[in-house]
């Protein structure tokens, strides 16, 4: 049977009809783009929660640590909330780019802020019952700077903000260069362990910089954005080092890394280098301590705000980078040397104590030990009565305490931590340049975990026999001639107000008469009062201010023995007035301040002055190199092996409770403190306890140390005396010649 093709099918759907439902799908479609469009425009007005200005993308806000920074351009530490710092594109490796690209975002170079082909593909694998991340890396930068709650959990406010997302990603795109949104994106992703952005993980996870990360700690380091705790290389290395295998396998997929290298890469350890990040990480946290109030305290005094001219900064979150003088391996090496005395020292110490009782009538110090400390505070705080906190303190608790060897957890009552404490050595060093009082290095203390009291700036002590040198010094400036014999004898000086003052000699006294000279360098007590009773105290203490001591100091006759407290930080900057030809320049620690953006806040311009005549102070650099070349500074050279012309003054006080070290050379002056927290606790003897064996080692140590490093270009030279001469005749030979030939002329005259 013949089909007939002119035949009506009645199954077939009329033209019109077919017209009519196109006409209507087509109107669907436009509708829904026009609502959908509508609902963008809604959202960037912020209808459905606010949108970010254009004023707010160009500043975005995300709390960053504020950076302290060496005079070499090396970080010491941070002060944050979140311990973020942020680098620029050309400081962060392409190995960490290229990672992050292959793993998160393959056409970020391509599209514009969204990538529609990647979020039409998320639904197919939604159907597939796969999961697939759909956000660009703008997309992800986006919710990082602006969402205050992090990602939504609830569903249908996800929905909302994934929209916000697209709008504040094209805003990006539009004002930003690839290269800045991948830097912004790097500078504010969360690594876990308080790393914020890739330059605070490279150096919490590895120790560098992050234009040395290579490909391996790259991707470790991007692997962590799928889960920080998931893919944590500290707490699970396993899955770690299998997703920082997937990754280069992604970069490699990517022709981002070639096979061959993969193939290298991916059979190597994880190589961690983990520094946890705290407050107190980095070295010279004393110093940094003190910096942080006195930055704020600049701040505030001259009304140093922030562009709305009312806010102030805030050191813990506005990203401000502060550059000070400190040398980082100077300071490295300065921490180094007194770690390594401090443990033979404080064995020396236990040892001296050996057999006795050193708490014995010390109930006062113990007491006081006890309501210092934090456990009392607290139980206070708690209400608990004074039987109560007795009670405490004498039952076992579960504490750690600090030693020379590490921290230790042990079983042991509070009040019998009290007494170890009591009886743990402290020390603390500064070093400056004398010629621009830059500071560069500074160590506060023993541990700051432990102790928190900076003992360079903060503290003072009594200097003993370091003080000496400023009563010469008014006796040199005179007419009294280094080389002036004077009996060796005890003096008595009248002390209007109360009784007259007789000083006691420190060990044995050297007989008969002795050069001034001698008697410095011996520490000789008898000699160095003659010198008071000749120039008068008012004198002193005039002198002594003028170099710079800000501590009280009574102009009474003992402060030629150095009865008086002081710094180590005035009293570097007072001996810095001998090396530096009588000039006194401020101790200086902050080069300047700045904004995150590179803005300078703060200038910092040291107060110069003339404090002693430039040969009084030649003359005296003289009679210090005497103390080191023969005296009792000399184990420096035959113990230590430092035959530099270095000056320097010993320094112990009464019972041995505080032992001091001061030293100058042409490029550096230094002081160095050892004791107890509390006076009444020391050495038993004075062949321990005496400054030469206290302080002097670790400024041995720390210059060894300054010494073998070439780039340092600390000098070995020796003091330069001033152009016009030297009157003051300091030369012992030519002093007697000279005297000799008045006492012959005398004779002739009849005299």
């Amino acid at each position: 049977m013949a089909y007939n093709y002119n035949r009506p099918n009645n199954n077939e759907v009329p033209k019109d009809i077919i017209k009519k439902y196109n006409t209507r799908i087509w109107l669907i479609l436009a509708c829904g783009i026009v609502l959908f469009g509508l609902f963008i425009v809604l959202i960037g007005a912020g209808a459905f929660g606010s949108i970010p200005s254009f004023r707010a993308i160009e500043h975005p806000k995300s709390n960053e640590a504020t950076e302290v920074i060496s005079e070499d351009g090396r970080v010491l530490g941070t002060y944050f909330v979140k311990n973020r710092s942020n680098v620029t594109y050309s400081e962060i490796s392409p190995n960490v780019v290229n990672a992050l690209i292959a793993t998160e975002d393959i056409r970020f170079k391509s599209h514009s802020g969204i990538d529609f082909k990647r979020t039409f593909t998320i639904f197919l694998y939604a159907m597939m019952g796969k999961k697939q991340g759909g956000s660009t890396i703008t997309q992800q930068l986006a919710l990082n700077l602006f969402s205050e709650e992090g990602r939504q959990k609830n569903y249908f406010k996800r929905i909302i903000q994934k929209f916000q997302e697209w709008v504040i990603a094209v805003k990006l795109e539009r004002n930003y260069t690839k290269e800045e949104i991948i830097t912004m994106y790097l500078n504010t992703v969360d690594f876990g362990n308080n790393a914020y952005g890739i330059k605070s993980a490279a150096r919490v996870y590895f120790d560098t910089t992050p234009d040395k990360l290579t490909v391996p700690q790259a991707a470790v380091l991007i692997g962590l954005q799928r889960g920080i705790t998931r893919y944590s290389p500290t707490k699970n290395p396993e899955r770690s080092l299998n997703r920082r295998n997937t990754v280069m396998a992604l970069m490699a997929k990517s022709d981002l890394l070639s096979e061959q290298d993969f193939e290298k890469y991916k059979t190597l350890p994880l190589g961690l280098n983990f520094n946890p990040a705290t407050v107190n990480d980095g070295i010279a946290p004393y110093f940094r301590t003190v910096l942080k109030a006195e930055v704020r305290k600049i701040l505030e005094e001259r009304s140093i705000y922030k562009s709305d001219g009312v806010t102030p900064y805030d050191l813990d979150r506005d990203g401000l980078k502060i550059y000070t003088t400190i040398n980082y391996d100077m300071q490295v090496y300065a921490e180094e040397a007194q770690k390594e005395y401090m443990k033979v020292l404080q064995q020396q110490f236990s040892n001296s104590w050996k057999g006795r009782n050193p708490f014995k009538g010390m109930d006062l110090q113990i007491d006081q030990g006890i309501k210092r400390s934090d456990r009392y505070k607290s139980l206070k705080l708690e209400g608990k009565t004074d039987e109560e906190i007795t009670q405490d303190f004498n039952t076992p608790s579960k504490l750690t305490i600090f030693t020379w060897h590490g921290n230790i957890d042990t079983l042991m009552k509070p009040i019998d931590s009290v007494k170890y404490y009591k009886l743990l050595l402290r020390n603390a060093m500064m070093a400056m340049d004398p010629k621009t009082g830059y500071i560069k290095a500074w160590v506060g203390g023993i541990n700051y975990e432990h102790f928190k009291y900076d003992q360079v700036k903060i503290g003072t002590r009594q200097v003993g026999s370091t003080g000496k040198p400023f009563t010469y010094a008014v006796a040199i400036e005179n007419g009294y001639s280094p080389c002036l014999s004077v009996p060796n004898e005890p003096v008595t000086i009248s002390n209007p107000g109360s009784a007259d003052w007789t000083p006691r000699n420190s060990g044995t006294p050297l007989p008969g008469s002795i050069t001034l000279q001698k008697a410095l360098a011996y520490s000789q007590n008898y000699v160095t009062a003659y010198l008071m009773k000749q120039v008068g105290p008012t004198a002193v203490v005039n002198e002594i201010k003028k170099m710079g001591i800000t501590s009280d100091v009574p102009a009474v006759p003992s402060i030629c023995l150095g009865t008086f407290d002081a710094s180590i930080f005035d009293m570097v900057g007072a001996y810095s007035v001998f090396a530096n030809k009588g000039i006194w320049t401020q101790p200086t620690y902050i080069l300047r301040i700045e904004d995150k953006n590179g803005v300078v806040l703060y200038d910092s311009k040291p107060i110069v002055k003339v404090a002693m005549n430039e040969e009084v102070a030649f003359v005296m650099t003289r009679m210090l190199r005497g103390v080191v070349t023969g005296g009792t500074g000399s184990r420096l050279s035959y113990k230590y092996g430092i035959n530099t012309p270095v000056g320097g003054k010993t320094g112990t006080t009464q019972n041995n409770s505080d032992g001091w070290f001061m030293a100058i050379t042409p490029d550096l002056v230094a002081g160095v403190w050892t004791g107890c927290e509390d006076r009444a606790f020391h050495f038993t003897s004075t062949s321990y306890g005496e400054g030469a064996n206290s302080a002097l080692p670790i400024y041995a140590g720390f210059m060894k140390r300054v010494y073998a490093d070439p780039k340092l270009k600390i000098s070995r030279s020796d003091f330069t005396p001033p152009a016009g001469g030297v009157n003051i005749i300091y030369d012992c030979d030519k002093y007697q010649q000279q005297e000799q030939g008045t006492t012959e002329l005398d004779k002739k005259l009849g005299f």
